[in-house]
């Protein structure tokens, strides 16, 4: 099913040459990767005409409801007080009414060229009775570069936070940007819905992890917190997680976040977001930073993480849901070709937070091989990514060329597969549960039964899932809301194109 509002050719022909030039203007940076996994990247998203139409593949209890094709999908990320998706691709920013969440529906559009913005953030802030201001944070590895900002085009500086506006969603437009001392690989709101502070991924520097803390009080002048101001220069924060290189912080609903790296987990404190405090870790089991590590936990990076009802943690207590005690975590490995260990989905049980450590201990983990739902990709690229949990103890997981997972962990112990949508020619970079939004359209905590996969090959693709105990089978479960205001825009970009841009990060660049 393709977008109701189809773009002019004229304004295709505009879009695909300013990607174009972006492109161009970016490709005279250095280059940081080796030759053959860009050419991997660039065929890729070559193969989108490829990816259309080779036949889907899922089981009897998930339906493909809705395709967006046009964009090399890379992340996204839903508003909280309005029914808005904002979606990162190579070469544009998207936002998306889905006031019918069956029907996304393009509004607004931003050409983008940038890498990698793995993990688009939504951030919200209430400024008066009546307005509530929405934004997205773009997180930049090396470059970044749009038509909207041109006086400031990153061509290879890296590490930079770009705040974009889509308080009006059909003029997505970049309103601010800070430089970072550490990695902006992902940049993490602390709270979503006033959002204040952001934590960045975090870099290796002097043999100690480090992670920026940028103060977004005012959004038309971001600063990165300076955690030693005796000292000369900003000086970032410190965090084992990140090892050689951090990746992600995830927030849970008690107000603690979880950092994930080469390091392993680790659970602070954030309550006060300028003083976090460690209070547990996975110590040496998942740690493949500490000298002599050696470990099938963490072959490379705990990616990213979350604990369901945290709120109900206790110290000691058994491992289970209700317990609030466990953490999901991915363990990317995408440089290994094997699907039986390419990067695995984990859970652990979080036994205390004191503060000592090893106080997170493995309970099971679940390969792409593991799932045994079908015949693993012939591309043999197949690493566990991002995913999302629903509160009825499904997950939804992206794995690369392995399509979008279905995995029930209502038994944390034993992890298995709940079902699964893989296509031949895909690259699913990342899975997320529709949230359901009231008749005002606020989201109100719950998960409808829809999943939104972000594809670099495909570009956005809906499912409706048989979720155990509502009753509807694979029937999409549609809530009303309110619709949004403005002038409809679809924009498709070259995304082909911006494919020179996409490459993996190696450990000795992170």
């Amino acid at each position: 099913m393709r977008p109701s509002c189809a773009p002019s050719r004229a304004l295709r022909l505009s879009v695909a040459s300013t990607s174009l030039g972006l492109v161009t203007l970016l490709a005279a940076a250095p280059p940081a990767a080796a030759h053959g996994e860009r050419e991997r990247a660039e065929r890729m998203a070559s193969e989108h005409a490829a990816g259309m139409s080779v036949p889907l593949v899922t089981s009897p209890n998930i339906d493909l409801v809705a395709s967006r094709p046009g964009s090399a999908g890379i992340s996204g990320c839903f508003m909280k007080s309005a029914p808005v998706f904002v979606m990162s691709s190579l070469d544009s920013v998207k936002v998306f009414d889905i006031t019918d969440p069956t029907r996304p529906t393009v509004v607004g559009a931003m050409p983008s060229a940038q890498f990698e913005n793995e993990a688009m953030q939504c951030g919200e802030r209430k400024v008066s009775r009546t307005r509530t201001e929405r934004f997205a944070l773009i997180g930049v590895d090396l470059h970044q570069a749009s038509p909207d900002d041109l006086e400031h085009v990153n061509a290879g500086d890296g590490q930079e936070l770009v705040v974009v506006d889509v308080t009006d969603p059909a003029n997505p437009h970049i309103r601010s940007r800070v430089p970072g001392t550490t990695s902006t690989h992902t940049v993490t709101c602390i709270d979503d819905t006033d959002c204040r502070y952001a934590y960045s991924a975090g870099s290796n520097r002097g043999g100690l992890g480090k992670f920026s803390i940028f103060d977004l009080t005012d959004l038309d002048h971001p600063v990165e917190v300076d955690s030693d101001p005796a000292t000369a220069g900003t000086q970032p924060f410190r965090s084992d997680a990140v090892g050689w290189g951090g990746h992600k912080w995830n927030v849970d609903g008690a107000g603690f976040a979880t950092h994930t790296g080469a390091g392993g987990s680790y659970v602070f404190d954030v309550s006060d977001p300028t003083r976090p405090v460690e209070v547990a870790n996975t110590g040496a089991a998942g740690d493949n930073a500490r000298e002599g590590a050696k470990n099938e936990l963490n072959n490379f990076i705990h990616h990213n993480s979350f604990r369901p009802n945290a709120s109900a943690f206790r110290p000691a207590a058994a491992p289970s849901l209700a317990n609030g005690n466990i953490l999901l975590v991915t363990e990317e490995d995408y440089e290994d070709p094997d699907c039986a260990t390419a990067g695995s989905f984990q859970t652990w049980h979080v036994k205390r937070l004191d503060g000592s450590d090893g106080s997170i201990v493995p309970l099971a983990r679940l390969e792409l091989a593991d799932l045994g739902t079908f015949p693993v990709p012939a591309d043999a690229f197949c690493s566990a990514h991002w995913f999302d949990y629903h509160p009825s103890g499904l997950v939804a997981i992206g794995y690369y060329g392995g399509g979008t997972q279905l995995i029930d962990v209502s038994d944390p112990t034993a992890p298995k597969s709940h079902g699964h949508a893989a296509w031949g020619a895909s690259e699913v970079w990342d899975a997320m549960w529709v949230p359901v939004y009231n008749k005002a359209g606020i989201a109100t905590g719950r998960r409808t039964n829809l999943v939104y996969s972000i594809d670099l090959v495909r570009g956005l693709d809906v499912y409706s899932v048989d979720v155990p105990g509502d009753g509807l089978g694979s029937l999409p479960s549609v809530g009303l809301s309110t619709s949004l205001s403005g002038v409809p825009v679809a924009v498709v970009g070259g995304g082909a194109l911006a494919a020179l841009l996409l490459y993996r990060r190696r450990r000795t660049s992170s």
